[in-house]
Formats: C-alpha cells, sequence, structure tokens
C-alpha cells in the first residue's frame, strides 16, 4: 500500500501538547542537521507573523536568492506549509523525506519514550527540504510561543522577529502579556539582531531586557514613520512609505503596512550585514507579496473577503479592516471558530458591522460547533440591543447562502468569511466546486 505522507504526519496521537526541543534535536541528529545548511530568519508572535514572514521571503526572492517559507496552518494544500521560492513542496518529495523523517521519529520515541509531535515531524521536514534545495534563507514562522517551540532548535539565525502579542493560547503560555512576551522572546539568541513590534509598555520591557541579557541588537518598527495615504489605495492595493521608502501591498488587510514595516527593518538589518538587498528589491517584494486569507477578496460581484482573523485581537483588525477599505459599509458574516479561543469577545467585535450571521463548524478537532456559536450569537446580540437573524450551515453551502441573501439586498453588502484559518480554506474552495 502507498504510504500516505500528510495521513501519517496528522496522526491524531502525534498532536499530544508536551512542549519542547529534545525531540527534534534528537531527529535532526539523525537527519545530519539540515538545519545548519541555510540561512535563517526567525519570527515569532500573536497577529502578523505569517504576513511578516511571507513579505522578507518576498523580498528575499526578489533580491535574487533561493528563500524557503516555513507557515502554518495551511489555507488550500497541506503542501503549502514548505515553500521554496513561492512554490510548494512537491508531493512526491513531501512522502519521501516523510519516510526518512519517520525512521527517525521512530529510532526517537525508542531512545525517548515519546514520539515527536505533528509539529514536529513537519519542522525537521521542512529543515531537510530547504537543505535539500540549496536555499540561501529560510523564513521560519514560530508555530506556538517561541521558547519551546521545535523551529526554536535554529542556534543562529540571522535576525529574529517578534510580531504583534495578545492575549492568546494562554493555558499553554501564560494568562498575562508579560508572561506571554517572556515566552516569545525565546527565540531571542546571543549576539543575533532582533527585530520587534511596538509592544505595549510591560511586554517591551521583557523584549528589551532579554534582548540586553544575549547581547543582541534591538530595533524596534517605528511607526510615527509610517505613513498610509487613503488617497494611494484602491480595491485591490494598499499604499503606504516607510521611512521615505514608497511601497503598495496587495495584502488590504489596515494592519499590513504595519507587518510589512516590522519586515523592512528585518531586511536593512540583513542589508547592513552586507546581503545585497536594494531599498527598490524591498519595495518590489512588498508588492510582489502574497498572502492568502488576510483580508482577501476572492469575489467581486458580490463581494466577498475571507480573514483569518481567529482571536480578540484579529477579529478588532478586520473590523478596522472593514472601516479603511469599505467605510460605512456593513456586512454578512460568515463565522467559525476553535473552541479554545475568546470567541464571546469576537463576536461582541463584529457585532456593530453584522446585518446577519452564518455559522459553521471548522474542520478542526478542536472546533465550536456552528450550533453553540450560532446560541452564543443569539444570546450576545440583545445585550448590545440587537436583534439579528442567525443561522447555521455547512462549510460547503455557508458562502452560496451568504451571497443569496446580498444578492437580494439592495444595498449590496459584503460578505465576510471569518474566525479560523482552518474554515477558511474550505469555505474559499467552496467558491470554485
Amino acid at each position: 500500500m502507498d504510504f500516505d505522507a500528510i495521513a501519517y504526519i496528522n496522526t491524531p496521537r502525534f498532536a499530544h501538547s508536551d512542549y519542547g526541543l529534545e525531540r527534534t534535536r534528537a531527529m535532526l541528529d539523525i537527519m545530519g542537521n539540515p538545519e545548519d545548511k541555510f540561512k535563517s530568519i526567525h519570527v515569532a508572535g500573536t497577529n502578523g507573523k505569517g504576513s511578516t514572514c511571507a513579505f522578507i521571503a518576498s523580498v528575499l526572492q526578489a533580491c535574487g536568492y533561493k528563500t524557503g517559507l516555513f507557515t502554518s496552518p495551511y489555507i488550500n494544500e497541506f503542501e503549502e506549509r514548505i515553500r521554496v521560492d513561492g512554490q510548494n513542496i512537491p508531493l512526491d518529495v513531501l512522502t519521501e523525506i516523510t519516510l526518512k523523517a519517520k525512521h527517525a521519529a521512530e529510532i526517537v520515541e525508542a531512545t525517548l519514550g515519546t514520539h515527536p509531535t505533528e509539529f514536529e515531524l513537519m519542522t525537521v521536514i521542512g529543515f531537510e527540504y530547504f537543505a535539500r534545495m540549496n536555499c540561501d534563507f529560510a523564513v521560519i514562522e514560530v508555530g506556538l510561543g517561541g521558547r519551546l517551540d521545535s523551529t526554536n532548535v535554529l542556534s543562529s539565525p540571522e535576525c529574529c522577529a517578534i510580531c504583534r502579542l495578545g492575549l492568546d493560547h494562554m493555558d499553554l503560555l501564560g494568562d498575562t502579556i508579560e508572561q506571554i512576551a517572556t515566552e516569545k522572546s525565546g527565540i531571542i539568541k546571543q549576539n543575533v539582531p532582533v527585530v520587534s513590534y511596538p509592544q505595549e509598555e510591560s511586554a517591551m520591557r521583557i523584549i528589551e531586557k532579554i534582548a540586553s541579557e544575549h547581547n543582541s541588537p534591538l530595533i524596534v518598527a517605528d511607526f510615527s514613520s509610517l505613513d498610509i495615504s487613503p488617497s494611494a489605495n484602491d480595491l485591490r492595493h494598499r499604499g503606504f512609505v516607510y521611512k521615505g521608502l514608497s511601497c503598495k501591498t496587495g495584502l488590504l488587510g489596515s494592519y499590513q503596512p504595519q507587518n510589512a514595516a516590522v519586515a523592512i527593518e528585518v531586511l536593512r538589518v540583513l542589508a547592513n550585514k552586507g546581503y545585497d538587498i536594494t531599498e527598490e528589491n524591498i519595495a518590489k517584494g512588498v508588492e510582489q507579496t502574497a498572502w492568502p486569507g488576510r483580508f482577501e477578496i476572492v469575489k467581486e460581484n458580490p463581494l466577498v473577503i475571507i480573514d483569518g482573523g481567529h482571536n480578540p485581537q484579529g477579529a478588532q483588525a478586520l473590523i478596522s479592516s472593514l472601516k479603511a477599505n469599505f467605510p460605512g459599509q456593513k456586512a454578512i458574516f460568515v463565522m467559525g471558530v476553535l473552541a479554545d479561543k475568546d470567541y464571546r469577545t469576537m463576536i461582541e467585535t463584529v457585532l456593530p458591522y453584522a446585518l446577519r450571521f452564518i455559522t459553521v463548524t471548522p474542520p478542526n478537532p478542536r472546533a465550536l460547533s456552528a450550533k453553540d456559536l450560532a446560541d452564543t450569537i443569539k444570546e450576545t446580540a440583545p445585550v448590545f440591543g440587537m436583534d439579528i437573524q442567525v443561522e447555521q450551515a455547512d462549510i460547503d453551502s455557508a458562502l452560496e447562502t451568504a451571497q443569496t441573501y446580498a444578492l437580494k439586498d439592495k444595498n449590496k453588502p459584503l460578505t465576510i468569511a471569518f474566525g479560523s484559518l482552518y474554515s477558511i480554506g474550505s469555505l474559499k474552495q467552496s467558491l470554485n466546486r
């Protein structure tokens, strides 16, 4: 029988949350330490780290460097979690490397007593692929936290970055912003420059302290030097100037210029180290960046947007993007969330901008059911003096149902699908059936 790499990686017993670096290091040792064969940029954060990674990788490609990109979760295809120069790892190569990783994992399980997790397997497979492809750089997104994340086996990245921090995964990372900042700052390495989003003061103090302890130069993105000009925007682009560099991006989220500014600071660190990175190529790479599922217009008539806002901060960013790009408009929200998120606060954030809700159940074991989400919305709306229509749908029909309502409404409202990256990929695919 043919070996199914994706089914193996997603084996339920590999999903346990026993975090640490020992298993990953042991697997990499068995596989010849592929992580030492490419230069890396390591990116942590609560929100925006995927987009920031995409900006950095796109610019490095524009500069002529062969560039790997490791991110999660995926939107359309499992293989998009591991990419080189914008191309997914081919399934046959994924299968071959996974078989090699499986062998290493079995040795590790026999030695250490526990099997590597799904994310540890993915980390090792990604690093092996980047080494095989002779990548000049690999941009590596932290999976969860930072200090104990399997990607933190990278011993000496060229630069680290910490994107916007917020309260998420509190059961694992701590329930204060200070505890979360400590975990995320665990990626900071001795003498390695670190770029940070300008965090709230208590989190910033921790990042500064840990950077100082590691003799790591700290660069904080300066949003006072970021000019976002509404006149430069259109339905498909957002224009901005950062520290004199004029850029435009197809990522329309109101927060994307800030993510780009963090990426630009990382790239300027690399340029100062002597890598061939010009301001012209930074602007070119920012413009060419594609990152699905983040305030992404997937259909124009009627207008359908998908957004991966999966926590209260993400929901607030979604509303900021709605107001920035479509002032005064309301939306039909297609919403699906994971049960371990603060979905009540998410509902409260979007309620004032909602015409109706259609709830779905994300395809994930941690999903909140569409019924439970619908019931919560029905309980919450009257508290805000709203009487709003809520219905449940399956993933395949939810957007079609929403578009039917939108076409009947003379105001032609937007349809926005959000709440979980695990559901928006399936929703997006349903449009193309």
